[in-house]
């Protein structure tokens, strides 16, 4: 078993402390490890990953093993951040008694997950705090929607319960403020209930999954190349982050590797992606405090960057280029220099953009101190990506788990530990400029030769973890490959998912015309979270 040194050692001692209450070991890569152990030590390698290895719970997830085994089974995805290692850990739930020992009292970041299995599988959970449902909502009748025998085509009766109730919150000259969740705009439904004593927020609930999209049990339908689309389709402003990331997951299973050209032409896809988010961002920060004319030069930025992407790949937000084994589209010697003019003139024109909003002082008044997330708050609610950084969370998946051609370049992570708006806006700021300087070292050393390589029918029974730094923060899809060339179970993960509890928390203590400033501060994806 060719392990990292570190996932060596931890396996070791798991092996030594544990016995034969791990039952299975396998390591498909050096920096993955796979262990099958029986459900009663799941707490006590919980806290052996979280207190002796410093680890996070990065997901927790289900897989409907009924037919052949009798079982439900439990996966736990820890991510070993200092050495640079995932360890999952599979347990299984007796069909007959499904339960599941709740770790939210000890991992907050674990809430919603863990009453998505409920939701979906039926898997009732025992000690958790707040069991109510989350992914599936009270006009739903008992019925268990990612289980086997569910039909994708089945018709539910009409609601005929009782609605929602949101908790109250009582108290001298408190009143409560609801938000949603049909919204002014474009943006998708989610309900947002303020109560409030005076001015401050004192408390904030969400209500999100209003327009669930079954994307999980749909990608049991499809043939395996198909689902590159439906990936594309997760959160469209994240559409070549997700489809790649489900690539990974297949190549990985298929153990295909893409050429190094098809690596380094995703690592360009994936970083202007993250450009043109991450500048619409930090305009739409601008305009949310009333400071317009940044709003219009960022706009404007956003829109060269996706004719740019029109140019290269013939769609402004890059669909249709991922495919299994690389990517569909070369880029030639007219593209490319496009894309470093693109380089250059972003540079210098959002420099200016950035001096215009640091000497705005009615900007900075707006955006420090406001919405503040602390570092421990953060952490125990296990907050990723943009928001994690501005909060003091070391971390990024191009540099701690690099993929594509992200070994090849030099880059630095930004990372503040105020967690205010200013600070999110910070990391968007100082990521533009990192991305530009990754466009220009991938181009310098772009590999010939081909984009991709066939992958063929994938075997069935294998399992695989794909995952990709997208422009908000990490993102994780995990296969389980049935005969056919089809999938027996696909998890998506991404980061809005784990960071909109963190909005409750952020609010606190600040007025309601703050909320749009700091919710677009985080810009957490309603699709890629309802999925």
């Amino acid at each position: 078993m060719n392990l990292v040194p570190g996932l060596q050692a931890v396996l070791d001692e798991l092996t030594h402390h544990f016995g034969a209450q791990i039952e299975q070991v396998h390591a498909p890569r050096p920096n993955e490890l796979y262990l099958h152990a029986k459900a009663e030590v799941a707490g006590a390698l919980c806290s052996t990953f979280y207190k002796k290895h410093h680890g996070r719970l990065a997901g927790v997830f289900a897989e409907d093993a009924r037919a052949g085994q009798k079982v439900f089974f439990v996966y736990y995805l820890y991510a070993l951040d200092a050495m640079h290692a995932f360890v999952l850990v599979r347990v299984p739930i007796p069909a007959d008694k499904p339960e599941l020992p709740s770790l939210t009292d000890a991992i907050p970041a674990v809430n919603w997950q863990e009453r998505e299995i409920q939701d979906w599988f039926g898997i009732r959970l025992v000690g958790h705090p707040n069991p109510r449902r989350c992914a599936l909502h009270d006009d739903w009748p008992e019925v268990y929607p990612l289980r086997k025998d569910f039909d994708l085509r089945a018709k539910l009766p009409p609601f005929t319960g009782e609605r929602h109730k949101f908790r109250e919150v009582e108290g001298e000259g408190v009143f409560q403020v609801p938000v949603g969740p049909v919204h002014a705009g474009i943006i998708e439904p989610g309900h947002f209930l303020f109560s409030v004593a005076g001015e401050p927020v004192l408390y904030l609930q969400l209500r999100m999954f209003y327009v669930h999209k079954g994307t999980e049990k749909l990608f049991e339908s499809l043939p395996i190349p198909h689902g590159v689309r439906l990936a594309e389709s997760i959160s469209g402003d994240s559409s070549f982050a997700h489809a790649t990331a489900f690539c990974h997951a297949v190549e990985r299973a298929a153990e295909v590797e893409p050429p190094p050209r098809a690596r380094a032409l995703r690592t360009l896809c994936l970083e202007l992606e993250r450009l043109y988010n991450h500048i619409a961002d930090i305009g739409a920060i601008c305009t949310d405090v009333a400071f317009v004319t940044a709003h219009m030069h960022a706009m404007r930025f956003k829109e060269r960057i996706l004719r740019v992407n029109e140019l290269l790949t013939g769609n402004r937000l890059l669909r249709g280029m991922a495919c299994l084994g690389g990517v569909r589209f070369d880029f030639n010697g007219d593209q490319l220099r496009a894309l470093g003019q693109l380089a250059d003139e972003l540079e210098r024109e959002f420099g200016d953009l950035v001096e215009l909003t640091r000497s705005n002082s009615g900007l900075r008044d707006r955006l420090e101190g406001t919405g503040v997330l602390t570092p421990k708050v953060a952490g125990d609610l296990g907050v990723v990506g943009i928001a994690g950084r501005a909060s003091g969370f070391d971390h990024d998946l191009r540099r701690d788990f690099p993929h594509d051609f992200y070994d090849q370049v030099q880059f630095t992570v930004p990372v503040f530990t105020e967690g205010d708006v200013q600070h999110r806006f910070d990391v968007r700021r100082d990521e533009v400029f990192q991305s530009i300087a990754i466009l220009r070292q991938v181009i310098g050393k772009l590999p010939a030769g081909p984009i991709s390589v066939p992958v063929g029918e994938v075997p069935p029974d294998r399992v695989a973890l794909g995952y990709v730094e997208g422009w908000r923060g990490e993102i994780f899809h995990w296969i389980h490959t049935a005969p056919g060339n089809r999938l027996s179970r696909c998890k998506v993960k991404d980061p809005s998912l784990q960071n909109w509890p963190a909005l409750s928390e952020a609010i606190l203590g600040n007025i309601i015309p703050d909320f749009p400033v700091v919710n677009k501060s985080f810009n957490l994806s309603y699709s890629g979270t309802d999925r």
